[in-house]
């Protein structure tokens, strides 16, 4: 068997970040930190903004469910934040027909709570009115308004004077099973106006409690209300005072920016692989993770992820294996594997291997998960080759002699030995080229 080249990882051009440690874990442990994250639908979430700066940025842990992979989402416009770059202002800016969006997703939601049309258009209006904020102007003068407004990108912009109260950090869908409107949920605490059919108060607990009846474990900070401003149009003509035809013809439109509640948020959570979940907890011992309000412990979980997915106890030796060698492995399926292996982190460097997993016997023999064949071996390794990859197969050689019970717990990785095996295309013409060379 010829032996493998390290070939090194493929640096990624641009980079805009500093590598801060390679786990959430100081080395002194004075600053030791146990996140918290729970089980929701499977899939183990990290809600916490503290707990998600602190795994993301030390060893790249999960992803953002609205982002690509760190959790940067924001539903502030990054066009409409640079044409508005001359404004003071600290909260989100979006379109109009973005704001509607949130608009009927805050009304469906409501109509799904049992509440009547008439009462749902009164919530609505009273919580999306315009703000009265006060409004810097560019000669230092404070004035009050509705809006800041804006004539031309040429002209001098208003901004906001003073911040809103309410925290606009990122945004995320709660629900993990689908990322669209239906994974979303709305926070309506405000100070609605009564319905036709109730009052006030009545409407304000009844937010209160559908707010708990989802079984969502909302910060404070969650449930206030989120400033947002909007650029809207507005017609205008040159002489107000002239209402002919022609006066008529030359109407401006003028936008300007409404600050308005936001009635239907979205918050940005962290997403943990199973793995990368387990690793934090058995590994480092730096998450707790639970179900509804109980800890589950290390045991429980082996247990609980060994049903949710069957081949975890697989993928997690092999996860552990090339974490603790160094290596960041992130989910392959992408490209059809079962790892993916970065140095430092996917912002540094491209991914250098694409790993299957297996489980074997002393003859690396046993019941594979995935049985290749020539043809698929070679498809998937043209695939990963394309990607600027190398396939590599990892085998975990389990003794003959363990036995199931052994094998119901984690200590059962002490006697798991690791063969890795580099797979790649012998072209025989290359080869006698390279021979022939003097």
């Amino acid at each position: 068997m010829a032996e493998a080249a390290f070939h090194p990882p493929r640096r990624k051009r641009r980079v805009f970040e500093s590598y801060e440690a390679p786990f959430p874990v100081d080395v002194g442990g004075k600053d030791f930190r146990i996140c918290q994250a729970e089980i929701l639908n499977n899939n183990v979430i990290v809600r916490n903004p503290e707990d998600i700066e602190q795994l993301y940025n030390k060893g790249y842990f999960g992803k953002g469910i609205l982002s690509r992979s760190r959790p940067v989402y924001s539903i502030s416009d990054p066009v409409l934040v640079t044409k508005w770059q001359g404004a003071n202002r600290n909260m989100p800016i979006i379109t109009s027909k973005k704001y509607q969006y949130h608009v009927q997703w805050a009304k469906s939601v409501l109509q799904e709570q049992g509440f009547d049309d008439c009462s749902v258009a009164q919530i609505l209006e009273n919580y999306t009115k315009p703000l009265e904020l006060p409004v810097l102007e560019g000669d230092g003068a404070e004035q009050t308004g509705n809006s800041c407004n804006r004539m031309s990108p040429s002209t001098e912009t208003k901004g906001l004077s003073r911040q809103a109260s309410a925290d606009t950090g990122n945004a995320v869908a709660p629900g993990l099973e689908n990322q669209n409107e239906g994974s979303k949920k709305a926070l309506l605490e405000g100070d609605p106006v009564p319905t036709c059919a109730q009052e006030q108060g009545d409407l304000k607990e009844a937010a209160e409690v559908s707010c708990q009846r989802r079984g969502e474990m909302i910060q404070s900070k969650e449930c206030a209300p989120e400033y947002v401003l909007v650029q809207e149009e507005e017609e205008s003509s040159l002489c107000p005072e002239d209402d002919s035809a022609h006066a008529q013809e030359n109407l401006v439109k003028k936008e300007k920016l409404v600050c308005r509640k936001n009635p239907f948020r979205i918050f940005e959570y962290l997403q943990l692989s199973l793995e990368e979940a387990f690793f934090l907890v058995y590994a480092l011992g730096c998450l707790s993770i639970y179900y509804g309000e109980e800890p589950l412990t290390i045991l429980k979980l082996w247990e609980v992820f060994s049903e949710v997915k069957p081949n975890f106890k697989t993928t997690y030796m092999a996860y552990h294996y090339f974490r603790s060698k160094g290596w960041v492995p992130k989910v392959g399926l992408k490209y059809g594997t079962d790892l993916l292996l970065y140095r430092k982190g996917p912002p540094f460097y491209h991914a250098s291997y694409s790993v299957i997993a297996e489980l074997v016997d002393d003859n690396f023999e046993g019941s594979l998960r995935r049985p290749l064949s020539w043809k698929t071996l070679s498809g998937l390794n043209r695939t990963t080759v394309n990607a600027s990859k190398e396939l590599m197969l990892c085998y975990l050689i389990r003794p003959s002699d363990m036995t199931e019970k052994e094998m119901s717990t984690p200590e059962c990785m002490k006697r798991i030995k690791v063969q890795e095996l580099i797979v790649t295309r012998w072209v025989s013409s290359r080869e006698r080229s390279e021979q022939d060379e003097p």
